[in-house]
């Protein structure tokens, strides 16, 4: 009989990726729903309704994913006061990235000065963050690399139809990144990322999607939303992906500190916090000045945590996601 990858039993791997920063980075233009009455057919008191944004940032003119990507990745090194030259990997995760190819991560790489290194992207929508989590923590553990950053990027401002009000209220642009190091298992005590629980589901990706790609029709397309469907399918897949993770890692949805979902809809939140049972206070927030931020948004809400005093060094963080193809999942660290 097949087992399924939750139930693959691991020897135990000589490395464990550990937590050593973390940085984030917005564009300055705040776009207000006041001024989005001007532009299309909708209110303050509409969107802040439905979805509890109040503002997201736009990426300007000469902004882009990888100079977003890049400078999140600039703080966070400092934060980690790691050099650019012991980065040996780098993934960015986005949906948007600068050009077809080279990777937005390799753009990174180059405007960071990092020599030559492992980097490449990561495509999984709004759960891209916790994949790329997912990747980098296997190949540190592995021995593969021993320094990685793992970036989430997005410019979704450039794939959305303005005159879709259903659509672009949603939506904001940002950066986040963190730096991760492979610290021997016998060193590491209880910090570490501890498990993760990812999933697709590529029969729902008329659900969620781009209506353009160079294969299909050569352009870049916009983004298309049956929101009430996403959002049926969204409480039960994050829990489940919750409920494995922890699973997995030995600990209770009641053990941990810090619960950073994406930032997608505060409905959304708000129902996966209740059928889980965490208390409000655990839960970051921040889609009501940031907007969804697609991969950025999990490590953009982890940095404001952060930077604010509320997560601290051996706090146990959730991270969680879900987005087009769908896809979605959980992962698990100990600070």
């Amino acid at each position: 009989m097949t087992q399924s990858t939750d139930q693959l039993i691991m020897p135990p791997m000589p490395w464990r990726s550990v937590f050593l920063g973390s940085g984030a980075m917005t564009p300055s233009r705040i776009v207000t729903n006041v001024e989005l009455e001007t532009m299309m057919d909708t209110s303050d008191a509409w969107i802040q309704e439905r979805t509890g944004i109040a503002q997201r940032a736009i990426a300007g003119p000469l902004e882009t994913t990888a100079s977003l990507g890049a400078e999140a990745a600039r703080r966070a090194l400092a934060n980690a006061s790691v050099s650019p030259d012991a980065i040996d990997l780098i993934i960015c995760a986005t949906a948007t990235p600068d050009r077809t190819f080279p990777a937005t991560a390799a753009l990174i790489q180059a405007d960071l000065g990092i020599p030559v290194a492992i980097a490449f992207d990561v495509q999984a929508v709004c759960s891209g963050f916790v994949y790329a989590m997912s990747v980098a923590d296997a190949m540190l553990a592995s021995g593969q690399a021993k320094t990685a950053l793992v970036i989430g990027a997005e410019t979704f401002s450039r794939i959305l139809d303005w005159s879709d009000r259903t659509t672009a209220v949603l939506f904001g642009d940002g950066a986040g990144a963190m730096v991760l190091g492979a610290v021997a298992s016998a060193q590491a005590g209880s910090r570490g990322v501890l498990a993760h629980a990812l999933r697709a589901d590529g029969r729902q990706a008329d659900l969620l999607y781009v209506d353009g790609g160079p294969s299909q029709g050569g352009r870049i397309g916009k983004l298309k939303m049956q929101g009430q469907a996403v959002f049926r399918h969204a409480v039960g897949n994050i829990s489940e992906a919750i409920s494995a993770c922890c699973e997995k890692a030995g600990v209770k949805v009641s053990d941990i500190d810090w619960f950073v979902p994406h930032q997608a809809n505060r409905r959304i939140l708000d129902g996966v916090a209740r059928r889980m049972g965490l208390d409000d206070h655990k839960v970051v927030t921040t889609v009501h000045q940031h907007g969804n931020t697609s991969a950025a948004s999990v490590p953009l809400a982890f940095e404001v945590a952060r930077q604010d005093g509320r997560i601290c060094d051996g706090d146990l963080v959730l991270l969680e996601a879900m987005g087009g193809g769908f896809t979605w999942g959980a992962s698990l660290i100990r600070l």
